[in-house]
């Protein structure tokens, strides 16, 4: 989380996603957009771990209705 604050393009660019990094470094350059590059990095980082959670809910779910 803390990658995704300081350095919100490189948070993108671990989990594999560098074209996304690389128009968030863009973004980043920018004094003013170093912020909204920084919220879109959390937020993402949010969602991948969400889906990460439905993913598992679901298919310990498959595996108890058998």
């Amino acid at each position: 989380m803390l990658l995704a604050i300081l350095l919100p393009f490189l948070s993108f660019m671990v989990r594999g996603k560098v074209l996304t990094g690389i128009i968030c470094l863009i973004l980043q350059i920018t004094l003013i957009g170093w912020l909204p590059a920084a919220i879109w990095a959390v937020l993402s980082l949010n969602n991948a771990r969400a889906d990460q959670r439905n993913d598992r809910l679901i298919k310990a779910m498959r595996e108890n209705k058998r």
